[in-house]
Protein backbone atom coordinates (compact mmCIF):
# COMPACT_ATOMS: atom_id res chain seq x y z
CA UNK A 1 0.00 0.00 0.00
CA UNK A 2 1.13 3.51 -0.71
CA UNK A 3 2.08 5.24 2.07
CA UNK A 4 -0.59 7.69 3.16
CA UNK A 5 -0.31 11.73 2.66
CA UNK A 6 -1.42 14.82 4.60
CA UNK A 7 -1.57 18.47 3.29
CA UNK A 8 -2.50 21.25 5.38
CA UNK A 9 -2.44 24.85 3.67
CA UNK A 10 -1.34 28.00 4.84
CA UNK A 11 0.61 26.24 8.26
CA UNK A 12 3.62 28.08 8.80
CA UNK A 13 2.07 29.57 11.91
CA UNK A 14 -1.00 29.90 13.52
CA UNK A 15 -3.20 27.19 13.76
CA UNK A 16 -2.27 25.17 10.55
CA UNK A 17 1.24 25.26 12.41
CA UNK A 18 -1.03 23.31 15.12
CA UNK A 19 -2.56 21.51 12.90
CA UNK A 20 0.70 19.92 11.40
CA UNK A 21 2.36 19.41 14.94
CA UNK A 22 -0.46 17.50 15.59
CA UNK A 23 -0.52 15.34 12.65
CA UNK A 24 3.06 14.34 13.36
CA UNK A 25 2.06 13.25 16.32
CA UNK A 26 -0.80 11.08 15.21
CA UNK A 27 -1.17 11.06 11.66
CA UNK A 28 0.76 7.41 10.48
CA UNK A 29 1.65 9.08 6.86
CA UNK A 30 3.81 11.81 5.88
CA UNK A 31 2.91 15.48 6.61
CA UNK A 32 2.85 18.16 4.19
CA UNK A 33 3.36 21.78 5.58
CA UNK A 34 2.84 24.44 3.03
CA UNK A 35 3.23 28.32 2.64
CA UNK A 36 2.86 30.75 0.27
CA UNK A 37 6.28 31.95 1.27
CA UNK A 38 9.31 29.42 1.06
CA UNK A 39 11.47 31.39 3.55
CA UNK A 40 8.50 31.34 6.08
CA UNK A 41 7.77 27.61 5.20
CA UNK A 42 11.31 26.92 5.93
CA UNK A 43 11.58 28.53 8.89
CA UNK A 44 8.44 26.50 10.60
CA UNK A 45 9.96 23.32 9.53
CA UNK A 46 13.00 24.17 11.06
CA UNK A 47 10.98 24.77 14.60
CA UNK A 48 9.37 21.46 14.11
CA UNK A 49 12.09 19.78 13.52
CA UNK A 50 13.60 21.26 16.61
CA UNK A 51 10.79 19.58 18.65
CA UNK A 52 10.78 16.32 17.39
CA UNK A 53 8.48 15.94 14.39
CA UNK A 54 9.88 15.37 10.50
CA UNK A 55 7.13 17.14 8.24
CA UNK A 56 7.85 17.74 4.99
CA UNK A 57 7.59 21.41 2.92
CA UNK A 58 6.31 22.49 -0.28
CA UNK A 59 5.63 26.10 -1.23
CA UNK A 60 2.30 26.74 -2.47
CA UNK A 61 0.23 30.10 -2.77
CA UNK A 62 -3.12 29.31 -3.07
CA UNK A 63 -4.02 31.93 -5.31
CA UNK A 64 -1.75 31.55 -8.02
CA UNK A 65 -2.79 28.56 -10.00
CA UNK A 66 0.71 28.25 -11.20
CA UNK A 67 1.88 27.35 -7.72
CA UNK A 68 -1.52 25.18 -7.11
CA UNK A 69 -0.39 23.38 -10.18
CA UNK A 70 3.25 22.55 -9.43
CA UNK A 71 2.13 21.14 -5.83
CA UNK A 72 -0.22 19.04 -7.79
CA UNK A 73 2.38 17.61 -9.87
CA UNK A 74 4.46 17.31 -6.95
CA UNK A 75 2.19 15.26 -5.01
CA UNK A 76 1.16 13.21 -8.36
CA UNK A 77 4.50 12.18 -9.15
CA UNK A 78 6.08 12.07 -5.94
CA UNK A 79 3.08 9.83 -4.12
CA UNK A 80 0.24 9.08 -6.79
CA UNK A 81 -2.37 10.74 -4.48
CA UNK A 82 -3.16 12.10 -0.71
CA UNK A 83 -5.66 11.22 1.53
CA UNK A 84 -6.24 13.81 4.16
CA UNK A 85 -6.48 17.28 2.55
CA UNK A 86 -7.12 20.79 5.53
CA UNK A 87 -7.57 23.39 3.56
CA UNK A 88 -6.42 25.96 6.60
CA UNK A 89 -5.08 28.85 4.61
CA UNK A 90 -6.86 32.01 4.94
CA UNK A 91 -6.72 36.29 5.80
CA UNK A 92 -8.67 38.35 7.90
CA UNK A 93 -8.26 42.15 8.00
CA UNK A 94 -7.49 43.67 11.32
CA UNK A 95 -9.94 46.02 12.77
CA UNK A 96 -7.50 49.06 12.35
CA UNK A 97 -7.09 48.37 8.19
CA UNK A 98 -6.25 50.90 6.61
CA UNK A 99 -7.39 49.42 3.36
CA UNK A 100 -11.19 50.16 1.64
CA UNK A 101 -13.79 47.98 2.50
CA UNK A 102 -14.20 47.17 -1.72
CA UNK A 103 -10.28 46.06 -1.46
CA UNK A 104 -10.93 43.90 1.53
CA UNK A 105 -13.60 42.31 0.17
CA UNK A 106 -12.25 41.71 -3.12
CA UNK A 107 -9.08 39.88 -1.17
CA UNK A 108 -11.17 37.56 1.31
CA UNK A 109 -13.28 36.14 -1.20
CA UNK A 110 -10.09 35.37 -3.44
CA UNK A 111 -8.26 33.36 -0.87
CA UNK A 112 -10.54 32.15 1.65
CA UNK A 113 -13.14 31.63 -1.17
CA UNK A 114 -12.11 31.53 -4.50
CA UNK A 115 -8.65 29.88 -3.31
CA UNK A 116 -9.71 27.50 -1.22
CA UNK A 117 -11.49 25.98 -4.57
CA UNK A 118 -8.78 26.74 -6.44
CA UNK A 119 -7.18 24.24 -4.06
CA UNK A 120 -10.08 21.56 -4.23
CA UNK A 121 -10.23 21.21 -7.79
CA UNK A 122 -6.66 20.56 -8.53
CA UNK A 123 -6.11 18.14 -5.54
CA UNK A 124 -9.56 16.44 -5.33
CA UNK A 125 -9.00 14.18 -8.01
CA UNK A 126 -5.98 12.87 -6.20
CA UNK A 127 -7.98 11.94 -3.11
CA UNK A 128 -7.68 8.27 -2.35
CA UNK A 129 -10.29 6.09 -1.32
CA UNK A 130 -11.56 6.95 1.95
CA UNK A 131 -9.85 10.24 1.65
CA UNK A 132 -11.15 13.04 4.11
CA UNK A 133 -11.28 16.92 3.88
CA UNK A 134 -11.60 19.70 6.03
CA UNK A 135 -12.04 23.10 5.29
CA UNK A 136 -11.49 25.71 8.35
CA UNK A 137 -14.20 28.26 8.23
CA UNK A 138 -15.25 30.36 11.20
CA UNK A 139 -18.49 31.31 13.72
CA UNK A 140 -18.35 33.85 10.93
CA UNK A 141 -18.95 30.97 8.59
CA UNK A 142 -22.80 30.16 10.09
CA UNK A 143 -25.66 30.89 7.81
CA UNK A 144 -27.36 33.23 10.43
CA UNK A 145 -24.15 35.67 10.82
CA UNK A 146 -25.73 37.24 7.68
CA UNK A 147 -28.83 39.57 8.42
CA UNK A 148 -30.64 39.06 5.41
CA UNK A 149 -33.18 35.98 4.56
CA UNK A 150 -33.43 36.46 1.21
CA UNK A 151 -29.80 36.72 0.98
CA UNK A 152 -29.41 33.74 3.13
CA UNK A 153 -32.14 32.12 1.05
CA UNK A 154 -29.52 31.95 -2.21
CA UNK A 155 -26.91 30.06 0.24
CA UNK A 156 -29.25 28.08 1.25
CA UNK A 157 -30.86 26.79 -1.93
CA UNK A 158 -30.15 22.83 -1.71
CA UNK A 159 -30.06 23.50 -5.58
CA UNK A 160 -26.83 25.00 -5.25
CA UNK A 161 -24.16 24.35 -7.85
CA UNK A 162 -20.76 25.86 -7.56
CA UNK A 163 -20.81 28.04 -10.38
CA UNK A 164 -23.74 29.64 -9.09
CA UNK A 165 -21.81 29.87 -5.75
CA UNK A 166 -19.49 31.23 -7.45
CA UNK A 167 -21.69 33.85 -9.29
CA UNK A 168 -22.87 34.74 -5.41
CA UNK A 169 -19.82 35.42 -4.52
CA UNK A 170 -18.73 37.94 -7.42
CA UNK A 171 -21.96 39.78 -7.12
CA UNK A 172 -20.87 40.37 -3.50
CA UNK A 173 -17.18 41.46 -4.09
CA UNK A 174 -19.17 43.84 -6.83
CA UNK A 175 -21.55 45.28 -4.65
CA UNK A 176 -18.86 46.13 -2.01
CA UNK A 177 -16.91 47.86 -5.24
CA UNK A 178 -20.33 50.05 -5.80
CA UNK A 179 -21.32 50.42 -2.21
CA UNK A 180 -24.44 48.63 -2.06
CA UNK A 181 -23.56 45.32 0.70
CA UNK A 182 -25.70 47.02 3.13
CA UNK A 183 -28.39 47.82 1.44
CA UNK A 184 -28.45 44.62 -0.44
CA UNK A 185 -28.88 42.72 2.97
CA UNK A 186 -25.03 41.43 2.54
CA UNK A 187 -23.82 42.72 6.04
CA UNK A 188 -22.26 46.22 8.12
CA UNK A 189 -18.85 46.85 5.84
CA UNK A 190 -16.00 46.26 6.40
CA UNK A 191 -16.73 42.88 9.22
CA UNK A 192 -19.35 41.27 6.32
CA UNK A 193 -16.04 40.73 4.21
CA UNK A 194 -14.97 38.30 6.30
CA UNK A 195 -18.50 36.52 6.81
CA UNK A 196 -19.26 36.50 3.21
CA UNK A 197 -16.10 34.48 2.04
CA UNK A 198 -16.24 32.05 5.36
CA UNK A 199 -20.08 31.51 4.83
CA UNK A 200 -18.96 30.65 1.03
CA UNK A 201 -16.21 28.31 1.74
CA UNK A 202 -18.57 26.55 4.27
CA UNK A 203 -22.10 26.64 1.51
CA UNK A 204 -18.63 25.33 -0.64
CA UNK A 205 -18.13 22.29 1.69
CA UNK A 206 -22.03 21.58 2.05
CA UNK A 207 -21.49 21.31 -2.05
CA UNK A 208 -18.53 19.26 -2.16
CA UNK A 209 -20.08 16.56 0.08
CA UNK A 210 -22.81 15.98 -2.32
CA UNK A 211 -20.95 15.84 -5.21
CA UNK A 212 -18.73 13.05 -3.55
CA UNK A 213 -21.71 11.18 -2.58
CA UNK A 214 -22.86 10.49 -6.03
CA UNK A 215 -19.08 9.99 -7.68
CA UNK A 216 -19.25 7.10 -9.40
CA UNK A 217 -17.32 5.19 -8.63
CA UNK A 218 -17.77 5.95 -5.18
CA UNK A 219 -14.34 7.02 -3.20
CA UNK A 220 -15.98 7.45 0.29
CA UNK A 221 -14.27 10.99 1.05
CA UNK A 222 -15.49 13.10 3.70
CA UNK A 223 -15.75 16.85 3.24
CA UNK A 224 -16.38 19.02 7.00
CA UNK A 225 -16.04 22.18 7.76
CA UNK A 226 -15.01 23.56 11.20
CA UNK A 227 -14.45 26.65 13.43
CA UNK A 228 -11.32 26.46 15.42
CA UNK A 229 -12.48 29.02 17.96
CA UNK A 230 -11.40 32.11 18.56
CA UNK A 231 -7.44 31.70 18.39
CA UNK A 232 -4.91 34.58 19.03
CA UNK A 233 -2.81 34.91 16.53
CA UNK A 234 -1.79 37.45 14.18
CA UNK A 235 -4.65 37.95 12.32
CA UNK A 236 -6.83 37.78 15.34
CA UNK A 237 -5.51 39.69 18.39
CA UNK A 238 -8.55 39.35 20.43
CA UNK A 239 -8.53 35.64 20.60
CA UNK A 240 -8.76 33.54 23.62
CA UNK A 241 -7.54 30.06 22.58
CA UNK A 242 -4.22 28.84 21.91
CA UNK A 243 -3.20 27.55 18.41
CA UNK A 244 -3.26 24.19 20.12
CA UNK A 245 -6.31 24.72 21.14
CA UNK A 246 -7.54 25.63 17.99
CA UNK A 247 -6.42 23.15 16.28
CA UNK A 248 -8.31 20.59 18.57
CA UNK A 249 -11.56 20.15 16.53
CA UNK A 250 -9.78 20.27 12.97
CA UNK A 251 -7.59 17.30 13.75
CA UNK A 252 -10.56 15.68 15.78
CA UNK A 253 -12.47 15.89 12.06
CA UNK A 254 -9.28 14.81 10.22
CA UNK A 255 -8.30 11.77 12.51
CA UNK A 256 -11.42 10.80 15.05
CA UNK A 257 -14.92 11.72 13.28
CA UNK A 258 -16.44 9.65 10.59
CA UNK A 259 -19.55 12.27 8.89
CA UNK A 260 -20.08 13.96 6.38
CA UNK A 261 -20.70 16.96 5.30
CA UNK A 262 -20.85 18.58 8.85
CA UNK A 263 -20.60 22.07 10.33
CA UNK A 264 -18.32 21.18 13.31
CA UNK A 265 -17.58 23.67 16.41
CA UNK A 266 -14.41 24.28 18.35
CA UNK A 267 -15.55 22.20 21.16
CA UNK A 268 -16.31 18.80 18.34
CA UNK A 269 -19.68 19.55 18.80
CA UNK A 270 -21.76 19.25 15.00
CA UNK A 271 -24.01 23.03 14.67
CA UNK A 272 -26.49 23.25 12.37
CA UNK A 273 -25.18 25.08 9.61
CA UNK A 274 -28.76 26.44 8.33
CA UNK A 275 -30.67 27.24 11.73
CA UNK A 276 -30.24 29.09 14.82
CA UNK A 277 -29.39 29.82 17.73
CA UNK A 278 -25.22 29.00 17.03
CA UNK A 279 -23.24 27.78 20.20
CA UNK A 280 -21.92 31.32 20.48
CA UNK A 281 -25.56 33.29 20.88
CA UNK A 282 -26.64 30.59 23.22
CA UNK A 283 -23.86 31.35 25.28
CA UNK A 284 -24.63 34.93 25.20
CA UNK A 285 -27.88 34.58 25.91
CA UNK A 286 -26.60 32.68 29.44
CA UNK A 287 -24.76 35.34 30.22
CA UNK A 288 -27.29 37.95 29.43
CA UNK A 289 -29.86 35.92 31.80
CA UNK A 290 -27.06 34.94 34.47
CA UNK A 291 -26.35 38.88 35.01
CA UNK A 292 -30.27 39.66 34.61
CA UNK A 293 -30.12 41.11 31.67
CA UNK A 294 -33.82 41.98 30.33
CA UNK A 295 -33.36 41.72 26.85
CA UNK A 296 -36.06 40.69 24.01
CA UNK A 297 -33.95 38.16 21.87
CA UNK A 298 -35.69 36.07 18.91
CA UNK A 299 -34.08 32.80 17.20
CA UNK A 300 -35.33 32.15 14.01
CA UNK A 301 -35.73 28.45 14.24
Amino acid sequence: MSEKIAVVTGSNKGVGYAIVMGLCERFKGTVYLTARYEENGKDAIAKLKKLGYQPLFHQLDITDQTSVNKFKKHIQTTHGGLDLLINNAGILFPMDAVESFAEQAEKMVAVNYFGTLRVCEALFPLLRNNAKVVNISSSAGHLYRIPSASVRDKFRDFGLTIPKLNEIMENFVMDAKENKAQQEGWGNPPHCAYVISKVGASALTIIQQGLFNHEIPNRNISVNHVHPGLVKTDLNSNGNLTIEQGARAPLYVALDANFKGKYVWSNCQIVDWYRQPTPASIILLKIYVYFGVNLKIKFEL
